[in-house]
């Protein structure tokens, strides 16, 4: 990865575009540390430091957005706006006709899905902005309560979120890497202090015996990092043989290639969509009463917490059943095997058409299976670590957000080295 940085360095337009890149993270966060009008930040930040909201939907939030959701900054939505505005787009896609259609237009009919992209961004972030002022007001956050410091702080958060989208688009047309991933990059490394503060405070009270404890935890750290990597740039080759014809007195075809399939095709979106549904229910809670000890919603909360056994079990299943739905939405054998039947692609011992699809569809749902449980130890591993009796506080995602911080250095280091191979420098990538 440094060396992929230090020969992109030595290129002058892609030094532009790394320093451009540099500089719109900059601006984001500092974004992320402008106060909006009228918000109490000490009460807001109490709130938050609370056992409750660190274990809820807000607390996850909060992560991703580099701990300004809790404090109500400008930039408080994040990137969460536009990331499910993406996940809508692209569910409407496959069942909207005329949106399907529109994404087999290329480049134009992709500029009008971006383009409604943005408009389902701003409305997602409207209505959040409404459902997080009223959160404020109920919790006592805001100085004011008044009908114009509402519309202020709903307009201030709606706009952030506008701002952002922006940004990311900005990086992806004059930067380097996917611009969201960038920012979501961004959020995640100015978390850290925040995720590891009760360690460091646990490891402060304990003496030699917790030192020890959260060394053999950094150790382990290290190997699940290396773990990632190694999964993330696992893919099973299926080998692809094109047949031989002749054109005029020239024979094209014949050569051999292979149809890559990624060990962890989904990415991260099996966890988020896995864990964003495990913590409703506690979400929902902290706008109510808390229930008393042998009721029937205090035993149904106790069963959704995030260091129980059941928690754990159903998010194993759940990361499952959203990794095989996200591949259906995102990977078509159907369409793949018809591409190579047309362009005289077969698989060896496979016959093209149907035979091709059902092979490629058996060969994806083990492939998805294998990723899936993947994905559920990482998402599972900080739980079994807390098992232990290890505090790790807000860390509880830290899985989550590990396999993010890999997936976005992988994706960019792979951006940076075809931009340079395509500039034809031999030896930088030796």
């Amino acid at each position: 990865m440094f060396k992929t940085l230090i020969n992109a360095w030595k290129l002058p337009d892609l030094r532009k575009k790394m320093i451009f890149t540099v500089i719109i993270l900059l601006l984001y966060r500092v974004g992320c540390v402008l106060p909006v009008p009228y918000i109490n930040a000490a009460t807001i930040g109490s709130w938050f430091s609370s056992m409750s909201a660190q274990g809820s939907l807000l607390g996850y939030f909060n992560i991703l957005s580099g701990s300004s959701f809790s404090q109500a900054t400008l930039f408080a939505l994040s990137v969460t706006p536009y990331i499910t505005a993406s996940i809508v787009m692209q569910l409407l896609t496959i069942a909207i006709k005329p949106l399907e259609e529109m994404a087999k237009e290329g480049e134009e009919g992709q500029k009008k899905i971006n383009r409604i992209t943005r408009y389902v961004t701003v409305g997602l972030a409207l209505l959040t902005s409404y459902g997080y002022y009223v959160t404020l007001r109920n919790n006592n956050c805001l100085n004011d309560t008044g009908t114009f410091a509402g519309i202020v702080i709903v307009a201030c958060h709606c706009a952030g979120a506008a701002m952002i989208m922006y940004m990311g688009e900005r990086i992806d047309e004059f930067g380097v890497g996917n611009g969201i991933s960038m920012i979501l990059f961004a959020n995640i490394i100015a978390s850290f202090p925040t995720m590891f503060e009760p360690i460091r405070q646990y490891t402060q009270a304990g003496g030699i015996g917790m030192v020890a404890i959260y060394a053999g935890i950094a150790v382990l750290l290290v190997l699940v990092v290396a773990f990632i990597v190694f999964v993330t740039n696992s893919e099973r080759r299926l080998p692809v043989q094109y047949a031989k014809k002749v054109v005029g007195r020239k024979m094209y075809g014949g050569q051999s290639t292979y149809l890559p399939i990624k060990l962890d095709m989904s990415g991260v979106m099996p966890i988020i969509f896995a864990n964003s549904i495990m913590m409703l229910p506690q979400t929902i809670a902290m706008f109510f009463k808390t229930p008393q000890e042998g009721t029937f919603w205090y035993g149904l909360l106790s069963f959704f917490q995030t260091m129980s056994v059941w928690y754990a079990l159903i998010l194993l299943v759940l990361i499952i059943a959203f990794s095989y739905f996200y591949l259906t939405i995102s990977f078509n054998p159907v369409e793949v095997a018809n591409n190579l039947k047309k362009n005289g692609g077969f698989i060896p011992g496979v016959r093209p058409g149907r035979p091709t699809a059902e092979f490629i569809n058996k060969s994806l749902k083990k492939i998805t299976l294998i990723g899936a449980f993947f994905l559920a130890f990482i998402a599972i591993l900080p739980m079994l670590i807390s098992a232990l009796g290890v505090n790790l506080g807000s860390f509880t995602f830290g899985g989550t957000s590990l396999l993010i911080l890999v997936g976005v250095i992988l994706e960019t280091k792979r951006d940076l080295e075809s931009q340079i191979t395509m500039r034809h420098y031999k030896g930088f990538l030796g």
